[in-house]
């Protein structure tokens, strides 16, 4: 069986004048539901995806590509067998997790609408936590002192 989401080349037969030509199939997913805050279910729609990575990403060093790489990676993670239903926040945190090894301009513009950031001092609390994520731990020589 081909693997979920790939296309399959047929070859096919005109049944009028018996030209033959090529036929790209591609199997339907099972519908995964995305059950928002306010309890509704609706269906999971990439697109959506697609376009919150391309707005933080606005003016910043990152391809299409990796939008697109990045969105199939949290729909993938989504569909996790037997799952056909995910909590939008979970959508929401695997695209900030994915932003913040990608781009940590786009994660903080992503964090600030999802978060709903009010104050300053929310963006420089979500600053900090990426630059404690960032620095590496301190280690301790064999004497008991901090190294470097």
């Amino acid at each position: 069986m081909a693997e979920e989401g790939a296309a399959i080349r047929r070859r096919r037969e005109c049944l009028a004048c018996g030209k033959r030509f090529t036929t790209f199939e591609r199997a339907d997913a099972v519908t995964l539901w995305v059950v928002k805050r306010s309890g509704e279910r609706v269906g999971y729609n990439r697109g959506k995806v697609v376009e919150g990575l391309r707005r933080a990403c606005v003016n910043r060093p990152v391809a299409s590509e990796e939008i697109e790489r990045v969105a199939d990676e949290i729909e993938e993670a989504m569909r996790a067998p037997g799952v056909n239903e995910v909590r939008s926040q979970d959508v929401g945190i695997a695209v900030l997790d994915r932003l913040r090894d990608l781009d940590q301009v786009a994660y903080i513009r992503f964090a600030s609408v999802y978060k709903d950031f009010q104050e300053l001092t929310d963006f420089e609390r979500e600053v900090g936590l990426l630059l404690q994520k960032k620095t590496p731990p301190k280690t301790v020589n064999a004497a008991g002192k901090p190294d470097g």
